[in-house]
């Protein structure tokens, strides 16, 4: 089983007009709510590629139902802490430019916690629980690494997209996949990364640090792969930015996907690249069918072997 971790999701409500202008009152032209948060994609995702995958995380309230119930409508099997506070509702906006307006989450009680930390406790060998987005401030800030040496303990892997902090407490734990941008990277070792080439050193650090496969995105100049056996770039195939919320998440889905069908790490990454495509390019995250349709234009080059 797939396992995803969200601590913090939302509604997302999304509103879409031609311009959006600060102080004016603006006429919405379509309005849209979906069940939103990085490990909630990646399951959608993951489920849109036929992988069973489960939702784990807080959910509460009137919101937190609304989401359970628009995961189970689209096959995601869910386990959810329940919460005595109400799950969040963020609105994003569709304009001449994205904007985005992000409520700060609900305040998560210690027996919320421990209720969620004895899901980890049975899982099993062969199980893999993504971790995906940053751990809100009334939760402790070592709680994925905390997480990370129960499944260790049970031979569990974990893939993590999370921010700098919260990923490098996990790295010494051995990551099966770790996803920071270009910038993340350049920010975790003080420097301006302006190219793949330049990644690589870096990105093997990583690698030496724990991590057993790390891919670094460059947005529309495609991502990089680093693992043991070398490093492998893959281009951005060619289409029309419509929607940049998901795309991180997707590229996850299809990495962590893939590998659980049993491809290579090089063609995990070709898959993924093209699903983080295919969800950037779409108003909502990629189907199946998109993905089929981009597939054959993304191409793995490596770039150095190891």
């Amino acid at each position: 089983m797939i396992y995803t971790l969200t601590l913090n999701p939302s509604i997302d409500y999304y509103v879409t007009l031609p311009v959006f202008e600060a102080g004016q009152v603006n006429r919405v032209e379509q309005a849209e709510k979906v069940a939103g948060g990085k490990g909630i994609n990646v399951s959608l995702v993951l489920k849109n590629y036929e992988v069973e995958t489960q939702a784990l995380g807080f959910l509460g309230g009137s919101t937190g139902q609304f989401i359970r119930t628009e995961l189970e409508k689209r096959g995601v099997l869910t386990d959810f802490t329940p919460i005595q506070d109400e799950t969040r509702i963020n609105v994003k906006i569709r304009a001449d430019q994205e904007s985005e307006l992000n409520a700060a989450g609900p305040k998560i009680q210690p027996e919320e916690l421990e209720h969620l930390l004895s899901r980890f406790k049975t899982m099993e060998a062969g199980d893999i629980v993504v971790f995906a987005g940053s751990i809100p401030s009334s939760l402790p800030h070592d709680l994925y690494r905390h997480i990370a040496t129960i499944l260790n303990e049970r031979n569990v892997r974990f893939a993590v997209d999370t921010t700098k902090e919260a990923m490098l407490e996990v790295l010494p734990l051995g990551p099966f996949l770790i996803k920071p941008n270009h910038h993340e990277l350049g920010e975790i070792f003080d420097v301006e990364i302006t190219s793949k080439e330049m990644a690589v050193p870096y990105a093997q650090q990583l690698v030496e640090r724990g991590a057993e496969n790390v891919v670094i995105s460059f947005a529309g100049d495609g991502a990089l792969l680093v693992n043991r056996e070398g490093a492998y770039t893959a281009n951005t195939p060619a289409g029309k930015l419509v929607n940049s919320v998901g795309a991180g998440d997707s590229l996850v889905a299809g990495f962590v996907a893939s590998h659980a069908l049993g491809k290579s790490p090089e063609e995990a990454f070709r898959y993924a690249v093209t699903t983080g495509s295919a969800s950037a390019y779409s108003f909502g995250l990629c189907t199946k069918e998109d993905i089929d349709r981009l597939i054959k234009d993304v191409n793995v080059v490596e770039l150095i072997q190891s």
